[in-house]
């Protein structure tokens, strides 16, 4: 797996909605009950309940998306005394949620740093591209749709779980499927981990198609081992959407200027 860092793709405005989108999802992330902090130590049982029912309340869950309902029971947040000793007590819902808008807040939920960081770096790389070639509003509805595929496309294929759907990785997953479309052989800088970091620049269609390809496969793995806890299958659905959604533009899309010829992150010198 190759991690992008920088692409060779001048925009010509700037990307307010990218940036926008970026810090929703820290802000939300750091107000969610006991994330800010996880990066220092664990966490004390009292606060993994609270986080399992704020993610209950406001995650997705495909049984609940297809079914148009929720379960009887709920982490409530609060810590009581079982059989087995001390555990989050589940009861009734104390609020209403709607299935379908939790796909939307979903979006901006994350599980762990790694989770928030490697989302938002791709976003940060290709959001402003495809946002500059769809323009601001057109950009916000694009991403949302894409989430939205992403998420009924999961549930769709395991409709029987109750597992909490959140990130932005398929809302993300449609902003690669745009660019791969509109501009496929853009340069990409990545870092290829080889005993250390190795930077490399590569096209466009070959850094994405590398990270569909790795997650058509691990979406079959994970299907068939029932075992999966990243939903695989969401990130391909999100790509195919972007795509679609982004091919009646590739015509009217300029290629990005052809970068001078570059060494090790540093622009080399010719002499004619």
């Amino acid at each position: 797996m190759v991690i992008p860092v920088h692409d060779v793709n001048p925009a010509r405005r700037t990307p307010w909605v990218t940036y926008a989108l970026i810090a929703a999802n820290f802000v939300v992330f750091l107000r969610t009950p006991g994330m800010a902090g996880s990066l220092t130590g664990g966490s004390s049982l009292a606060q993994l309940c609270e986080l399992r029912a704020f993610m209950e309340h406001w995650a997705a869950v495909p049984e609940e998306l297809i079914r148009l309902r929720m379960p009887r029971a709920v982490p409530t947040g609060d810590v009581g005394l079982g059989p087995s000793g001390p555990g989050c007590v589940v009861g009734p819902p104390d609020y209403e949620k709607y299935p379908p808008l939790s796909v939307l807040t979903s979006m901006f939920l994350h599980g762990s740093w790694l989770h928030l960081l490697g989302n938002m770096l791709f976003l940060w790389v290709f959001g402003n591209n495809v946002e500059d070639r769809l323009g601001h509003v057109r950009y916000v509805l694009f991403y949302v749709v894409c989430g939205y595929a992403a998420g009924y496309g999961y549930a769709l294929v395991n409709p029987d779980s109750g597992a909490l759907l959140m990130g932005a990785s398929g809302a993300v997953a449609g902003v690669l499927g745009a660019y791969l479309v509109l501009y496929p052989k853009a340069r990409v800088w990545v870092l290829v981990p080889f005993l250390l970091f190795l930077p490399l620049r590569l096209a466009a269609w070959i850094v994405l198609g590398l990270w569909f390809v790795l997650q058509a496969v691990y979406s079959y793995g994970a299907a068939v081992t029932q075992a999966g806890t990243v939903a695989y299958v969401a990130h391909v659905v999100g790509f195919l959407a972007g795509m679609l959604l982004a091919w009646p533009l590739r015509r009217g899309t300029q290629p990005p200027p052809e970068p001078s010829r570059m060494l090790w992150g540093r622009q080399a010198r010719h002499h004619w």
